[in-house]
């Protein structure tokens, strides 16, 4: 590879939940150890699907913003930034568009899968259809390297790579096609048993204080196959105990496992060890947080330097672009 580049987004939707912060945050702040990063709040890919209801995405940038600075992604490490601020991600998704098959994006596993499952919107736009070859404007306008994703999100980066490759042989080589950089992503379970998510309602959040926290602790799913606590439980069973992993320590967990499985400990009492773990580790964030939320101006100074410096490679790489065009 010729540089040592990574580009990831987020969509705006609010402030973040636990799913995000060990899905995605917990690998951005690795990443930022080891590679340029560039983090970009994705607001011109909200509108592929929330078109109709803009009025929330300024202030969900600003949450999901703080929430990235106080949990550690650094302006002084990281390129932080906003998609719409640096209008080359446009200008060179119209020109990918111009070259992009249709049939690629017709075959994108997302696109049905979407229009399935979000029967309530009409995606049936141009937009929505061409989101990746957004996507892949976003990752090759930086000439990135890799891009982090999970084994689910391979096919989405392989359009991208063939988006660049389709370039490079019309045009001549402008663009390094990026390499999949495979990242750990646990799957975090909401209060339900489902996905933790926002609109299941089912989410703890980065900003929570400690009392909503212990309040949606215990109302977490158990073994449903154990009625009373002096029924033998299984842990396996516990949509709980599947946090325990992230917050408490082996020793304490092996304890929990036989005094479940002996029926010596209840899944109340088990909750409350969960649920005291997770405000003492997310209480330091959480305060960092409300230290930077006093700062009103804060976000909109981190978005325009990092915006600034975003544009500045930006625009190198689509004067390359442009003279391969010949336009």
């Amino acid at each position: 590879m010729s540089n040592n580049r990574i580009v990831s987004g987020m969509r705006p939707t609010g402030k973040l939940h636990l799913g995000h912060y060990h899905g995605v945050l917990s690998n951005w702040l690795e990443l930022q150890r080891n590679f340029e990063c560039f983090f970009f709040a994705a607001d011109w890919h909200s509108l592929t699907t929330e078109y109709a209801t803009t009025d929330g995405i300024k202030d969900n940038i600003k949450e999901m913003v703080l929430d990235w600075l106080a949990f550690g992604i650094d302006p002084e490490q990281s390129v932080i930034f906003e998609q719409s601020r640096v209008p080359q991600h446009a200008e060179l998704n119209l020109i990918l568009g111009m070259i992009t098959p249709v049939s690629w994006l017709e075959r994108n596993p997302t696109y049905k899968e979407m229009q399935e499952n979000l029967t309530t919107k009409d995606l049936s736009t141009f937009g929505f259809l061409g989101y990746p070859v957004l996507m892949a404007s976003d990752i090759i306008v930086y000439k990135a390297s890799r891009v982090p994703v999970g084994q689910d999100q391979i096919p989405h980066l392989e359009i991208t790579r063939e988006i660049a490759r389709r370039f490079n042989y019309l045009y001549g080589e402008v663009f390094p096609e990026p390499a999949a950089l495979l990242t750990e992503t646990p799957k975090v379970l909401g209060t339900d048993g489902r996905k933790m998510s926002k609109s299941y309602g089912n989410a703890i959040f980065l900003s929570d204080d400690a009392e909503e926290t212990r309040k949606k602790v215990m109302s977490y799913v158990t073994d449903t196959q154990r009625p009373f606590k002096k029924d033998p439980g299984e842990p396996d069973r516990c949509v709980a105990f599947t946090l325990h992993s992230l917050y408490v320590d082996q020793a304490k967990r092996e304890e929990i496992v036989v005094g479940c499985r002996g029926a010596q400990l209840g899944c109340v009492d088990c909750k409350k060890i969960l649920a005291q773990a997770m405000v003492d580790t997310l209480a330091p964030l959480r305060a960092k947080r409300a230290e930077l939320a006093e700062k009103p101006g804060l976000v909109s100074e981190v978005l325009a330097e990092g915006s600034r410096k975003a544009e500045v490679v930006a625009r190198q790489t689509m004067e390359e672009a442009r003279a391969a065009l010949k336009v």
